[in-house]
């Protein structure tokens, strides 16, 4: 006869290499906060409905206690015959207290005891993704201000396109973890739901207070059919969409920091703290940090594509196949968690080498949109400007000129609407200072961006602090 707490209809113990493909525990018990709070709300709610004794509900919060202390503590020995952390916890508190430990499970079941476990555990976690996306955030505007005289290149194609402020290419960045942070909170919305009470798919008998444990631990709201609460798991493919765009953000930016700190490009360099050497080369420093949030973004993905997969063909209501459900999304918020927290500290300590970048565009060809901007305000149209900027660029390569190299004479055989003011026009920090557009990289409004920014950051603290809050209770 099997052992195991649900082994009653069993008349043999599980095989040990099933047991042990079957166990969570090594991955699960990370949510043991998560489930000993749940627990606690649980108890209490069948004593106030009269379902268990005041007495017993008592016992098992003491009992609970005790364990969360002993596992806060790193002294709870986590058994992988009880498979996962509901058993764990389960069987040693009736261990300890009798039967008033095995009354808990009444009204309920592991599948939406799980389910509670995991959007609880989720809604913590996010608070601690907020954090991180918010330090990043900062570090992305102080950078923007600390150079924000610095002209760089702008790339298309990867090639150079036109002058731009170094802020403003921050800020690009900035624009897209703010979106990152507003998947967040719809992530956080759609995780902000209870599904105790659903037990296995169907309800239950007992007069149980679903409101009761929703308010306990601090759902916005219960899950309105039972099947629902047990079988969705959407909340965590949303997630998991969130967590890959921003690390293909993060990405990104690691792309461009890599060839930026190259000998080649020099526009920047990473500070020693979040680089490393070479074990035979002694002059190499490698952006390492960059290379591993890269190469991370794809196993991110992975996590995603493994979930959406999982979940294709399941029906209703809940199968073991979602235990596939934690690893994936567990490994995503580990390395987000890092990734962020490495970029916020990466931005922090770099150094941007802005005469160098400003002097590389004193040799190319980055204010030829302004030369064919300013035939077009002359009035002769713009592809008839843009061909004949062409022209120029060609000259100006067979005989290894730039722009503002050209003479008067040579501008005016080119066009006679050429005048004196066109070499004011061609200088990089006019190319930069004219473009006063909205959203453009003109210093004005790259210091409406910076407002905005500032903005944002407190929206989001505010929003960051409130998730906190809502989730403090778990210690």
């Amino acid at each position: 006869m099997s052992e195991m707490m649900w082994g009653g209809r069993f008349t043999k113990a599980e095989e040990k290499n099933a047991l042990d493909f079957n166990a969570s525990i090594s991955f699960d018990c990370r949510m043991y906060k998560e489930d000993i709070a749940g627990s606690m709300a649980h108890a209490a709610m069948l004593a106030n409905q009269g379902i268990i004794s005041k007495e017993d509900s008592q016992k098992i919060t003491e009992g609970l206690k005790k364990i969360k202390k002993e596992i806060d503590e790193g002294k709870f020995d986590f058994s992988i015959e009880l498979e996962d952390i509901h058993m764990n916890v389960e069987k040693r508190l009736t261990d300890d207290i009798g039967d008033a430990g095995a009354r808990l499970h009444t009204a309920r079941s592991r599948n939406d005891q799980c389910a509670l476990d995991l959007h609880m555990y989720m809604k913590r976690n996010m608070g601690r993704l907020a954090d991180k996306l918010i330090a990043l955030e900062e570090a992305l505007l102080s950078a923007s201000k600390k150079y924000k005289d610095v002209i760089l290149p702008g790339y298309t194609h990867m090639q150079r396109a036109q002058p731009v402020l170094f802020a403003h290419h921050m800020l690009c960045y900035f624009a897209m973890l703010e979106r990152d942070f507003r998947r967040l909170m719809d992530c956080y919305e759609m995780t902000d739901m209870s599904p105790i009470g659903a037990c296995a798919l169907a309800g239950t008998t007992y007069p149980t207070a679903p409101e009761e444990e929703r308010e306990a631990l601090h759902f916005g709201k219960i899950y309105g059919n039972s099947l629902d609460a047990v079988s969705d798991r959407d909340y965590l493919l949303q997630f998991l969409s969130f967590a890959a765009i921003c690390a293909m953000h993060l990405s990104r930016l690691s792309e461009e920091f890599i060839y930026w700190s190259t000998s080649e490009f020099q526009f920047i360099e990473l500070d020693d703290g979040y680089s490393t050497g070479s074990s035979i080369m002694p002059q190499k420093k490698n952006p390492d940090m960059c290379e591993l949030i890269r190469g991370k973004t794809g196993r991110i993905y992975g996590s995603l594509m493994g979930l959406l997969t999982v979940m294709k063909g399941l029906p209703l209501a809940y199968d073991k196949d979602m235990q596939e459900d934690k690893e994936g999304v567990f490994d995503a918020i580990d390395n987000l968690y890092f990734a962020l927290d490495i970029y916020a500290g990466m931005i922090n300590t770099m150094t941007v080498n802005g005469s160098h970048t400003r002097e590389v565009l004193e040799h190319d060809f980055s204010n030829a949109t302004d030369m064919a901007d300013y035939l077009a305000k002359k009035g002769l149209p713009f592809r008839k400007a843009h061909a004949v900027v062409g022209n120029a660029v060609h000259y100006c390569i067979e005989h290894h000129k730039v722009l503002l190299d050209l003479s008067m004479e040579e501008l005016k055989s080119l066009s006679p609407l050429f005048e004196e003011d066109i070499l004011e026009t061609l200088k990089i920090e006019n190319c930069v200072k004219n473009r006063e557009s909205y959203g453009g990289t003109g210093p004005k409004s790259v210091a409406r961006q910076q407002a905005h920014g500032e903005k944002v950051i407190a929206e989001m603290k505010e929003t960051a602090s409130a998730w906190k809050e809502s989730m403090a209770f778990l210690g």
